[in-house]
């Protein structure tokens, strides 16, 4: 066996279970190997029943109080009992395992593992994991993975595949040179890979994860050296003047551009008119109002003359942008492209020949726009937007369709300036810190479970003043597959709490695109009221009509992403609201929200959160949505990407040939860290 051995070869996995595997992309063991865990499952000290919050999973020590039913809900078999402690009585229930009314006898202490949820007014467990006392004790020792899962697929069959890779595991080289070895002292690499999968206590899956983090980091950061390597001090084979069509289109606009706006639009113009390319990144909070600039900059290059593109990271965005620079550009004689994956193969065929022969000027898209298929005629200038969801390496590929274009990366994740200087240390920064004085400041509350009632009536009142709603589920289930139900269960129980003649539909990342595409197209048309949705809807959504955000679970979120989300109102004339709703009691989490609640500003947000939890910490929220790491987390492990950035330094200072870590391992390591 080695990495390229696959899967299928591997016992015990059939046709069907590959297939499973190959949709989650694992085709080989090398794959395999670096599909890590999402999360692990500890089995902390029992707490009380009054003690217990909805939607957190944890351990409770009862006595049973009632003798187990079994009864039958259309072909389900339901099986339930009460149990005791000292503080109070609850009902646990389980589905299709009637042998339980056997194994489970009354007057017995048990320990019972789960997520308590409120059903019909009262909380209870559904489907907790059963312990006897001395049982539990046992399983405290352990912690046990949990993998992103698709159908098919259960953590059980990929932690049997991943234990047959033992010895090729136990046979992989170190590649970092000796020199960081010893200044860094990390797990060897090998042992840190078979450590995340298979961890003996906390602290050795602490290093474990640390050694990983470091080589996402080194990786990262080591690709954005080739790629800057590369293109600094490029010449500017395509020179872009500013024209009269994008001065009168700034003249236009119902509003002026703020002086960030301003500031970076000239640093851009400019930056197109020197000897050397532009690499420049647009770094900007959420509706600063940054799409404006990438307009006028790609009237500026369709009137020279040249080809311009634009990638958004999502369908529904790059629809929007379509939308958007057609209003605005219609004037100006300028032909525009839309190529995304869901176009059909005879539509995509046609646009690809109309960019080849520059039938068109401005091509806005998805990844689709760097495909192989695709050629350009003089491409002059390439606009990422929230850049961080792409690689370095298909920001290379994109800059490659063109001689050597112009680049600007657009970015609203706010970074600290610290973190920001190591993560785009090939990009000049505007930043642009103002938002427009249109806008009114989004007005936040943090609240518990308990203000729902009176969220829904707020609610209603703005649906009825002809305002709309975005509710936001978090993705908590371990199941790929359980994200939909998740927020469709939601959209239908969320139907019984509002008048029927209010609209509610429902978003999340497995629909089609087209589907997607309708649901937002629907909502901005105004022919849905209340808009229930995972994190899909995250980047760049332009519904200025909605003023209303409710986030459940949203101790779940990163701050940085619950900001992100934030931005998903406040976006037109009418006063905007977030919600942020919490099943938490615990002080440190209300005083992390509080930080939401207290600025609208998402460069102090992410300071503040880098402040407040402090860096390694490998057990805490993910900032979700920040460069697409596996394990990595820019905010929670600041002080790894500093170590990963001193090391780079330190070879470079050595003068250290980066072109001999070129192994297959790496080179695959690379690839990974750098897909969508």
């Amino acid at each position: 066996m080695d990495g390229n051995t696959n899967i299928i070869e591997l016992k015990g996995i059939g046709e069907k279970t590959a297939s499973a595997f190959y949709r989650m992309g694992i085709r080989d063991v090398d794959s395999l190997i670096t599909m890590y865990p999402r999360y692990y499952l500890t089995y902390e000290d029992p707490v009380l029943l009054e003690e217990l919050e909805a939607g957190q999973r944890a351990s409770v020590c009862v006595r049973i109080a009632s003798e187990v039913n079994v009864r039958y809900v259309r072909g389900l078999k339901i099986i339930s009992c009460s149990g005791r402690d000292a503080s109070g009585v609850m009902t646990f229930t389980w589905f299709n395992m009637p042998y339980l009314k056997k194994q489970i006898h009354r007057g017995e202490d048990y320990i019972f593992v789960g997520c308590p949820i409120y059903k019909n007014g009262r909380m209870v467990m559904e489907h907790p994991e059963i312990f006897t006392l001395d049982n539990y004790k046992m399983q405290q020792q352990t912690l046990q993975p949990v993998y992103p899962l698709t159908k098919g697929l259960s953590n059980k069959t990929v932690s049997k595949a991943v234990k047959q890779a033992e010895s090729y595991i136990q046979s992989i080289p170190e590649y970092l040179p000796d020199i960081l070895l010893e200044k860094f002292s990390p797990m060897e690499y090998k042992n840190a890979i078979w450590s995340v999968h298979f961890p003996e206590s906390k602290e050795e899956l602490i290093r474990a994860k640390k050694r990983l983090i470091f080589d996402e980091f080194f990786i990262f950061i080591a690709a954005m050296r080739r790629v800057e390597s590369q293109m600094k001090g490029a010449k500017n084979e395509y020179v872009i003047p500013m024209c009269k069509e994008a001065e009168e289109l700034i003249q236009s606009l119902p509003y002026e551009l703020t002086n960030a706006q301003k500031r970076s639009l000239k640093e851009m113009q400019e930056d197109v008119q020197k000897e050397t390319v532009m690499n420049r990144l647009i770094q900007g909070d959420v509706g600063s109002g940054k799409t404006i600039l990438a307009v006028v900059l790609l009237l500026m290059c369709a009137k020279a003359g040249y080809q311009g593109v634009m990638m958004a990271p999502t369908e529904v965005l790059a629809n929007q942008h379509y939308e958007t620079f057609q209003t605005l550009l219609s004037p100006y004689d300028v032909k525009i492209a839309l190529l995304t994956g869901s176009l059909k193969a005879k539509e995509k065929r046609e646009i690809q020949k109309g960019i080849k022969n520059h039938e068109y000027d401005i091509i806005l898209g998805t990844h689709a726009v760097i495909q192989d298929t695709v050629s350009y005629d003089q491409l002059a200038l390439v606009i990422t937007d929230e850049q961080h969801r792409f690689g370095v390496k298909q920001r290379e590929t994109l800059s490659g369709k063109g001689k050597q274009p112009h680049v600007a990366v657009m970015s609203a994740t706010p970074i600290p300036r610290t973190l920001a200087i190591i993560m785009y240390g090939d990009l000049d920064v505007s930043l642009m810190d103002e938002i427009p004085a249109e806008r009114l400041p989004i007005k936040n509350c943090v609240v518990n479970t308990s203000y729902r009632p009176t969220a829904y009536r707020f609610m209603q009142q703005q649906i009825h003043e002809g305002r709309q709603v975005y509710i936001i589920c978090p993705m908590v289930e371990e199941s790929e597959n359980m994200e939909g139900e998740n927020v469709i269960q939601y959209a239908k129980q969320l139907k019984t709490s509002f008048s029927p003649s209010v609209s509610i539909a429902h978003l999340h990342g497995k629909m089609k695109a087209n589907e997607k595409q309708k649901i937002m197209n629907d909502f901005a048309d105004k022919k849905i009221d209340i808009l229930v949705s995972t994190t899909v809807i995250e980047v760049g959504v332009n519904v200025p009509n909605a003023t209303v955000m409710m986030v459940e679970n949203s101790e779940r979120f990163g701050l940085a992403q619950l900001h992100q989300l934030r931005g998903r109102v406040g976006r037109g004339e009418y006063q905007s609201y977030c919600i942020f709703m919490t099943g938490s009691k615990k002080k440190e989490t209300m005083d992390r929200l509080e930080v939401l609640n207290r600025s609208n500003d998402g460069f102090k947000i992410a300071n503040e959160d880098l402040k407040m939890r402090g860096p390694g910490d490998f057990f805490g929220v993910r900032q979700s949505g920040t460069m697409d790491f596996v394990l990595a987390d820019i905010y929670t492990n600041a002080d790894v990407l500093k170590d990963a950035n001193d090391a780079i330094t330190i070879l470079e200072e050595k003068e250290f040939d980066f072109s001999t870590l070129k192994n297959r391992r790496l080179e695959k390591q690379i690839e990974l860290a750098n897909q969508i």
